[in-house]
């Protein structure tokens, strides 16, 4: 016997005249999204494309517009995750060029960023341009492979979100920036190589605990 549909809820009308508020303008913004043809695909390779002019700017030492678009690319990684949640357009593929394209557009800023220490004579910050790329690699390498055996794993100081930010105002506060006159963006190198060890450290120290109470506890079964 055929199970009759739920009832569709009844669509909310604007009352003439009244002005709609943030939380409106919101939700009809998200619909407006959800059925235009944009893909998860799209923003995560606009991310990508924005995110590879923010390494050619601070090429040219452009260290002011090449942090705004590091910013706009950043947001725009953040938001293709949610998007492919929220729209139902996400795809296995889709999830795994996401993660692949954050991995490069970090390592692409970090590698202008190096370049530029070293033409200038800094190899010590060169080197710590490095040292953060690998430390921003098994950062998020130490959460895939404890996901991977079963583990939740996204402890430590230092996750994405917080290193954008970290980076981002290195950037827009770096020497001929045109922002006040400081220089933030050694600084913020320097601070991002510190936090990451310490990540890894801490997921490294996280993933061990959780495994010894999984493996304890499979003992007992026996």
């Amino acid at each position: 016997m055929p199970v009759d549909a739920p009832p569709t809820p009844p669509r909310r009308t604007r009352e003439p005249g009244r002005a709609r508020s943030a939380q409106e303008l919101g939700a009809l913004a998200r619909d407006r999204l959800i059925e235009s043809r944009l893909t998860p695909n799209t923003i995560s390779i606009t991310g990508f494309v924005l995110n590879l002019a923010a390494a050619v700017l601070v090429t040219q030492r452009l260290f002011f517009l090449a942090g705004l678009a590091f910013i706009v690319g950043s947001v725009m990684d953040t938001l293709d995750g949610r998007y492919s949640r929220m729209s139902g357009k996400g795809t296995l593929f889709g999830a795994f060029l996401d993660s692949t394209l954050d991995r490069i557009e970090e390592g692409i800023v970090l590698t202008a960023i190096a370049w530029y220490f070293a033409d200038s004579g800094d190899a010590f910050a060169a080197a710590a341009c490095v040292f953060v790329a690998l430390g921003s690699l098994m950062v998020s390498y130490t959460r895939a492979r404890a996901e991977a055996l079963g583990v939740e794993c996204t402890v430590g100081l230092a996750s994405r979100p917080v290193r954008v930010v970290i980076l981002s105002a290195g950037l827009v506060f770096a020497k001929g920036a045109g922002l006040f006159d400081v220089e933030l963006l050694a600084p913020a190198i320097y601070a991002m190589g510190v936090l990451t060890a310490i990540t890894v450290v801490q997921r490294v120290w996280h993933v061990r605990g959780q495994l010894a109470g999984l493996e304890g506890t499979e003992a007992r079964k026996v």
